[in-house]
Order: structure tokens, then C-alpha cells, then sequence
């Protein structure tokens, strides 16, 4: 996505911005049975990736406690 509103994220994150919260996101909903590929795999193919990389929205700048818990319940 490179149609940013100016007035809503001054700039685009980084790849490297977008592993660290994706990452975070897949440690803090893995559970003790599971291993990191079918966890990434689990996230990836969420729909709350869609909204995460909407930086038009501010799901990207939510810590990540806020994103997990949104993953969680289904949705911001």
C-alpha cells in the first residue's frame, strides 16, 4: 500500500517496523503447543493483517498488547 493520507501517517513503515509487529503479534498469541511456522502461518493468513497494513488507519500504531487483543476478539 503506497496511497498514504498525508494526515493520517506522515510516512510509510519500514519492513523492518512491520517484522517487529508482526512479530510481536505471533509471540503473543502463540500457544505452548504450537511452533513459530504454524504460527506465522496462523497470523499471515488472518484478516487482521489487512487492517494492519492499512497505515491510513492507526491498527500499525497500537501497542502491540492492543493488537494482540484485537487479534483475539476478532477485529479492532
Amino acid at each position: 500500500m503506497t496511497k498514504v493520507d498525508k494526515n493520517l501517517a506522515e510516512k510509510i513503515p519500514t519492513p523492518l517496523e512491520m517484522g517487529d509487529v508482526y512479530q510481536r503479534l505471533i509471540v503473543d498469541t502463540m500457544n505452548s503447543k504450537e511452533d513459530y511456522s504454524d504460527a506465522i502461518i496462523r497470523v499471515y493468513n488472518n484478516a487482521i493483517c489487512d487492517v494492519i497494513d492499512n497505515y491510513n488507519c492507526s491498527a500499525f500504531y497500537e501497542p502491540s498488547y492492543v493488537i494482540a487483543r484485537a487479534y483475539q476478539s476478532g477485529g479492532f
